[in-house]
């Protein structure tokens, strides 16, 4: 039972637990997307099984979450010193080294963390003659901005073989992770071994792509289609998902308005989240915004699959739209190619 007036004592399980009931339901389901399905069970679990959880547990808990936020936040901006500085000026020492000590343990268990902080140019050149399978591994630890910054840099042979072996790798051995650092030991830092580590899958190669320019993404998965175009059409599905009209421009929304039926429409918006309701119905005229919600309203139930099919035909039609250059994805690069 977590009635104690402090967080000490709890495991990260119950602490996680706690945070996601704290916050409102958009926010815990978007954190949850970003964990693994074996997570997700195990605290979904935990939290069927959580009792009274008194205010100042949670607090605590929240404190405790936003201070080890903001010691990564400080890491990643001046390294392990520079956070212990900022963070004992506005916590007791005592505080401060017991979070930074459980950062430097986390940061030191993650396969290929010395290269995190790398510049991507500098690792381009480092990497770039290596074996494809080596550089995708490579790729699947680092972070997705780092990750498209370099493919883009790599010849069009090898973004191809990079991207397939991304996309289909599924679980790498500790072994296999200790040879590849081993290999980079030498020449750039110190090596760490981890647990069982999931990386890579189409999922990660669609968040790569999301990021590389227009030219680049296109150029590979035209290639990558020659070869596997299953693949390609589990990556496009990902690349762009219905949430991410967010990032449409006002005067392209308009423009996929025309092509969408309103039925259709209010079917898509039904588990839409509010900020992209809002999106939507202020590019719209006050009396159909008005028809749509109406529609919504009185739809009533409706399957999940059937909610997921509309909305994968009008993410159809925004990647039509974004082709013919009639739509500009914030993001894509597309601010770049306007000429004024």
């Amino acid at each position: 039972m977590a009635k104690k007036g402090k967080a000490e004592g709890l495991t990260g399980l119950r602490k996680a637990a706690i945070l996601l009931v704290s916050v409102d339901t958009d926010t815990a389901a978007k954190i949850m997307s970003k964990l693994h399905t074996e997570d997700i069970e195990r605290i979904s679990m935990e939290i069927a099984h959580l009792d009274e959880v008194t205010p100042d547990v949670r607090d605590a808990v929240i404190r405790e979450y936003y201070q080890t936020h903001l010691a990564r936040k400080y890491l990643e901006q001046g390294g392990f010193e520079y956070a212990r500085a900022l963070l004992e000026k506005s916590l007791p020492a005592e505080t401060a080294a017991e979070i930074l000590s459980g950062l430097e343990q986390s940061i030191a268990q993650t396969p290929f963390h010395f290269l995190k902080k790398t510049e991507p140019e500098n690792l381009l050149t480092f990497i770039q003659d290596e074996h494809p399978q080596t550089i995708a591994l490579i790729l699947a630890h680092l972070s997705s901005r780092q990750a498209s910054e370099i493919l883009s840099g790599l010849s069009a042979k090898k973004q191809i073989e990079v991207v397939k072996r991304v996309a289909r790798m599924e679980q790498t051995t500790p072994e296999a992770i200790r040879q590849v650092e081993a290999g980079l030991e030498t020449r750039l830092a110190s090596i760490v071994g981890q647990d069982l580590e999931q990386a890579g899958g189409v999922e990660n190669i669609a968040e790569i792509l999301n990021l590389v320019d227009r030219t680049t993404e296109k150029g590979i998965l035209e290639n990558l289609e020659e070869e596997d175009p299953d693949m390609v059409e589990q990556i496009r599905r990902l690349m762009f998902v219905f949430e991410d009209i967010l990032l449409v421009n006002d005067k392209g929304i308009q423009s996929v308005l025309k092509e969408v039926e309103s039925d259709e429409l209010a079917l898509a918006l039904k588990t839409a989240s509010d900020e992209l309701k809002n999106k939507i119905f202020k590019n719209m005229s006050e009396r159909a915004a008005t028809l749509i919600k109406e529609d919504m309203e009185y739809m009533g139930p409706v399957r999940v699959s059937d909610v997921e099919g509309a909305q994968q035909r009008i993410v159809d039609v925004v990647r039509r739209l974004e082709e013919a250059g009639e739509v500009i994805i914030s993001g894509r690069g597309g601010e770049e190619e306007i000429v004024v």
